[in-house]
């Protein structure tokens, strides 16, 4: 098996309820017409503020919800799990009962829609770009991160199985 490597990526979704969205440049490792292609082999993922910190809730007894998409296409929005561009998805539900106390969410909880977020043989990318996208509501105090880190191989496929994998993903 090849060497693995690493990809990293954050998106600032706001807090706004609107879906933000950025790709991931993918081109220098996939290549259909030269048969390369990137195998995803496990997806981290981190929301935070700017700085990396914990999230901050804007006021007491609210509940805080944001939520994260990486496909192989571009949206407008957030996706079903049933669109197949999608790698992976899921969010992180937060509550605090007091700010007076700490404005650190008392409870919170992170969900994987598409689970394992660990591919037993990986999941394969033939697209030069994917995208990482996400949305937040306005009970976070200030804007929300989401960070991806992605751990990959370049493999080899035939020339036409790479062309038909491309183009089942966009």
């Amino acid at each position: 098996m090849a060497d693995s490597f690493f990809i990293r990526k954050t998106v600032n979704i706001d807090n706004d309820n609107n879906f933000h969205e950025d790709p991931i440049d993918l081109g220098a490792y996939v290549d259909a017409l030269s048969s390369s292609v990137l195998t995803i082999h496990r997806v981290d993922v981190a929301f935070t503020d700017a700085t990396g910190r914990s999230l901050s809730m804007a006021a007491a007894d609210t509940a805080s919800v944001a939520q994260f998409q990486l496909t192989t296409q571009s949206h407008a929005d957030n996706v079903l799990l049933s669109d197949r561009s999608v790698i992976a998805s899921g969010k992180i539900e937060a509550y605090t009962p007091s700010i007076a106390t700490s404005p650190l969410a008392a409870t919170s909880s992170t969900s994987f829609d598409m689970a394992p977020q660990q591919f037993t043989n990986g999941y394969v990318v033939a697209t030069e770009n994917i995208y990482l996208g996400g949305s937040a509501n306005t009970n976070f105090a200030g804007n929300v991160y989401c960070s991806v880190l992605i751990e990959c191989t370049v493999t080899k496929m035939t020339q036409s199985k790479a062309m038909s994998l491309a183009l089942s993903q966009q």
